[in-house]
């Protein structure tokens, strides 16, 4: 049997709902067609889109920051909503919204119709990316979502490795303005049905499954007033907005040491195999108690920021964004993980949307932070050691961001 096929219990199954195998192909399919196309082709054709329009490089950059922003402020009414509903409706209809949105992106002939695209593309993302697929995952996996996240993430690291070079492709033959809106009619045909369709299974409001903590028992309140809490959110938005400045501008970085867009395309793409291979190894690091686990994550982000700066030819590049993307696959099954880890699975939704509004806000500011750090210092090179620093301050917060408290560890639900 697949692993996949492992989920086909039919936990709550009824009439009307579809199998939790089911549940994770459509989720897996329709990730690593989001991301891919909401999320990684733009670094690949921000240079063309500033070089064609006219538009500064860190203009261009500001749009796509604007849809992050976005994404980070629809979290925050997406998490209630997810609790109380559960991700069918909001997905479908984050699907629905995506491709007009990459349309208007792609017709547009000044900067204000652009930001207004991307804009709508954010609040897209905030309704399609991972926040709300982990949010079903969690619930509908109860004890074991980590194995059903790990398999998620896995196939959603892959769209970087499969839509980043398929970006440099299509726009080299019909231009930026066509590929995205081919990309966009694929993401409407794939994801619309597929969300509609493949998420309907019974979601029961203010789960409260016991992980054997008291903490699971605090109100949200209490839980968001906590020293932890806050440690967390600032040591997974300073990892975010490190890691996101430094995944957009990684193509950027290598055209600038004479490496052809292609080329450069590529290397970020080997980063997306990395990323499904730090995430395959994520139970070996479950299996450490959990302030070491996020400390040690955290400074392998910081180390291999630095590297890439440091990197001088093609083939360091490209091993260096190999680890880099090991870094970011564990990275996202910490985030993932890091509520349930701390206090339990009682109201995921909201708690995860305030932890990752902010990582939404820090992802934002990335491309702006990359491509102005490489401004002002005169190189992308110095700006990926600023960054690295940047990642150094999370490693500390990473100290404080666990509870006296927090549930017993899940390694041996792992095997």
């Amino acid at each position: 049997m697949s692993i996949i096929g492992t989920f086909g219990a039919s936990h709550g199954r009824g009439q009307h709902s579809v199998s939790l195998r089911v549940v994770l192909v459509v989720l897996c399919v329709t990730e690593i067609s989001s991301w891919g196309i909401l999320f990684y082709a733009f670094p690949v054709l921000a240079g063309e889109i500033s070089s064609t329009t006219g538009w500064t490089l860190p203009a261009v950059n500001g749009a796509f920051s604007t849809a992050l922003a976005c994404s980070a402020f629809t979290g925050l009414v997406v998490g209630r909503v997810l609790d109380r509903r559960g991700p069918r409706t909001v997905m479908t209809l984050g699907s629905v919204l995506a491709a007009p949105a990459l349309c208007l992106v792609a017709i547009a002939g000044n900067l204000p119709t652009f930001f207004a695209g991307w804009a709508l593309a954010g609040i897209a993302m905030g309704m399609v990316l991972y926040p709300p697929a982990f949010a079903a995952v969690t619930r509908w996996w109860t004890n074991r979502r980590t194995r059903a996240l790990t398999i998620l993430t896995i196939v959603g690291g892959l769209a970087s490795t499969v839509f980043a070079p398929l970006t440099a492709v299509l726009t080299a033959a019909v231009g930026w303005r066509t590929t995205y809106l081919i990309l966009a009619g694929f993401l409407f045909i794939v994801t619309v049905p597929a969300h509609f369709f493949g998420l309907r299974r019974p979601w029961v409001p203010n789960h409260t499954a016991s992980s054997g903590s008291q903490l699971t028992q605090l109100p949200p309140s209490e839980i968001i007033r906590s020293l932890p809490f806050a440690a967390l959110v600032g040591a997974v938005s300073l990892t975010a907005l490190a890691s996101f400045a430094a995944v957009v501008n990684l193509v950027p970085l290598l055209t600038e040491r004479g490496i052809g867009t292609a080329l450069a395309a590529t290397a970020l793409g080997i980063g997306g195999i990395g990323q499904v291979v730090g995430r395959l190894g994520y139970g070996l690091f479950e299996r450490l108690p959990l302030r070491p686990r996020t400390v040690a994550i955290l400074l392998a982000a910081a180390l291999t920021t630095a590297l890439l700066g440091l990197a001088e030819t093609l083939t360091a590049a490209i091993i260096i964004a190999l680890a880099a993307g090991v870094t970011r696959g564990i990275f996202t099954l910490l985030h993932a993980t890091a509520i349930t880890d701390r206090w339990g699975p009682a109201h995921y939704g909201r708690l995860t949307a305030l932890l990752a509004s902010p990582i939404a806000l820090a992802t934002a500011l990335g491309p702006w932070v990359g491509a102005g750090l490489a401004a002002m210092l005169g190189s992308y090179s110095q700006a990926f050691l600023v960054l690295a620093g940047i990642n150094a301050l999370a490693v500390i917060l990473a100290l404080y961001s666990v509870p006296r408290a927090a549930p017993p560890s899940r390694a041996s639900t792992l095997g």
